[in-house]
């Protein structure tokens, strides 16, 4: 998942140009820079020692039951590459300076197969840096390595959270290296392209709502040439862009840490990042604490997934309606949910006629008015935007949805985390093939689940002719040696349904969930909620977890 430079999601569909926003299993979407509280995502070591406690095999891949879940020669191929990386270690330096990583952050590289079927095979370095802990040696337990989402996130922001003295954190960042690392194809670690950036990036993009079958023949076409772009660009590495072999990658990078047992954060994607990796390497898990679970079913990875987030998205659409209505004083926009909901209409009934400012469609509205159902903190900005449009400032909505083709960087970012995303989920698991399928769910969801229903059926149709191999996914559950797994989950979570925490919680024995009731962010572990904040530190610090589940007043509701 991509991260712009205003904090929006914006998916392509297709080489030709045209575009369309759609919402990810994702959280390092930051919210909009107005916004009160950080997002909980993005915003989501050289360990020479050890505590006492650490779990698993000899840091070399070889311990324990690390690889039971994990078939031959992968197995195989992860136990040597893992080997060496424990040998070779990792060379800290200061970070190169257009990482814009702040010292006393160091950076560095693993080296990881392709395939871990022919570990002597092609090779990839993965750009991970990190942060000492602040505490004494004798406190510290380790690295904790974070993965915030997508796929197609980068998790190399992880350790500002000790430079920014981020308080939520302190007292895990006492005992804990804070590492990050660029998932393969991510980043600086081998990036992947399906498209041009530019044209990535360019808008105003095609109404994600179809009018007519032309307008779906459009999208399908256009989804069977950004799958094409895939393959032709992607090339060598794309068949192997899988969250198997980014758990494998996982292992590789613990070793590489000198670590015998994994402490891990994981959240939205993460989660289920942690989640296979839980069942490839159940004895090579130290800590893990997984936030905003994806459904690890898998009758659910990924096409299921997808169709359920339509519906949570409505859900918490009308959540972030109902608190504007009760905020009219402030934004004039109505005092009841259809009040509101018909501003949001008439919005986007005039970018459909004439794009606002010539660059804002629906699609480009969507991509922005989506960080409302995705976290509190986008809230207040999102409403303000809306509001000020209402009172006649159009330019309040082009600067905050319109495309910025000056921002490169940026757009490139965002065109290969959208092409790590697509690959991924593509390969994972086995779509439908047949258009009907397709067409008869998402107009039947989209009859009472407006809001983002075709934009993200359109962001994964290149699934459907997707040019690499598509597997059956990983059956995650318990083995041998897997300690108890911290659960942590918003209850209205639009991209992260709730039934998949509790899902991953009854195919994790001796896990505990954390709910917190009647909030719906996404990213729990970075908002600030003492009932969750205190359990996450006891558990990380001590590994103590409460004799039953949890349930948590929600957060403080964002202020206007």
């Amino acid at each position: 998942m991509r991260k712009t430079r205003r904090g929006r999601r914006a998916a392509a569909l297709g080489s030709a140009g045209v575009l369309v926003t759609a919402t990810l299993i994702a959280g390092a979407v930051s919210v909009p820079a107005a916004s009160a509280a950080p997002a909980a995502g993005a915003p989501y070591a050289d360990p020479s020692g050890r505590s006492a406690d650490h779990r698993g095999g000899n840091g070399n891949g070889h311990g324990g039951n690390g690889n039971g879940r994990d078939g031959g020669r992968e197995a195989r191929g992860v136990a040597v590459a893992a080997a060496r990386a424990a040998r070779a270690g990792v060379d800290w330096k200061d970070c190169p300076a257009d990482w814009n990583l702040p010292r006393p952050i160091q950076c560095g590289w693993v080296t990881v197969p392709v395939d871990y079927a022919r570990p002597d095979g092609r090779t990839i370095r993965l750009a991970v840096d990190r942060v000492g802990n602040t505490g004494t040696a004798a406190e510290r337990q380790g690295a904790l390595v974070y993965n915030p989402g997508g796929p197609g996130a980068s998790g190399m922001r992880f350790p500002t959270r000790v430079t920014n003295r981020n308080a939520i954190w302190a007292k895990a960042a006492k005992a804990y290296d804070f590492v990050g690392f660029d998932p393969r194809g991510v980043g600086r670690s081998a990036p992947v392209s399906c498209v041009d950036p530019q044209v990535f990036a360019a808008g105003p993009k095609a109404d994600p709502v179809p009018s007519s079958e032309a307008d779906k023949r459009l999208q399908r076409r256009l989804a069977r040439e950004y799958a094409e772009g895939c393959g032709e660009r992607a090339g060598a590495l794309l068949p192997y862009l899988t969250t198997p072999n980014s758990a494998r990658d996982l292992d590789v990078i613990r070793a590489a840490l000198g670590e015998s047992g994994l402490n891990y954060l994981g959240v939205s994607y993460g989660t289920y990042l942690g989640s296979v990796y839980a069942t490839l390497f159940p004895g090579h898990v130290r800590r893990m604490v997984v936030d905003s679970v994806v459904n690890p079913s898998r009758e659910k990875i990924w096409y299921q997934a997808n169709l359920d987030q339509d519906v949570a998205f409505e859900k918490r659409w009308k959540d972030w309606q109902d608190w504007v209505a009760a905020n009219d004083a402030v934004y004039h926009l109505g005092t009841t949910r259809a009040q509101v909901q018909a501003q949001w209409l008439a919005l986007r009934a005039t970018a459909e006629r004439a794009p606002i400012g010539g660059v804002v469609g629906p699609a480009e509205l969507i991509g922005f008015f989506q960080s409302a159902p995705y976290y509190d903190s986008g809230w207040a900005p999102v409403a303000s935007v809306l509001s000020r449009y209402a009172a006649g400032d159009t330019r309040a909505v082009v600067d905050a949805a319109a495309p910025d083709p000056a921002d490169t960087a940026g757009n490139i970012a965002s065109e290969n985390s959208n092409a790590v995303y697509t690959a991924v989920e593509c390969a994972d698991a086995k779509w439908p093939t047949d258009w009907r399928t397709w067409d008869r769910d998402n107009t039947r969801l989209h009859r009472d689940n407006p809001f983002i229903t075709w934009a993200n059926a359109w962001m994964n149709l290149p699934c459907a002719t997707w040019p690499g191999p598509q597997r059956t996914p990983v059956d995650v559950r318990t083995g041998k040696g897997l300690p108890p797994v911290l659960i942590v989950q918003s209850e209205r979570d639009a991209a992260t349904p709730y039934p998949g925490a509790v899902e991953l919680h009854q195919r994790l024995r001796g896990s505990r969930l954390i709910t917190e009731r009647n909030a719906g962010s996404h990213g729990v572990t970075g908002l600030l909620n003492p009932c969750v904040n205190d359990r996450v530190d006891a558990y990380l610090l001590t590994g103590a977890l409460d004799a039953r589940d949890v349930t948590c007043d929600p957060h403080a509701t964002p202020r206007p």
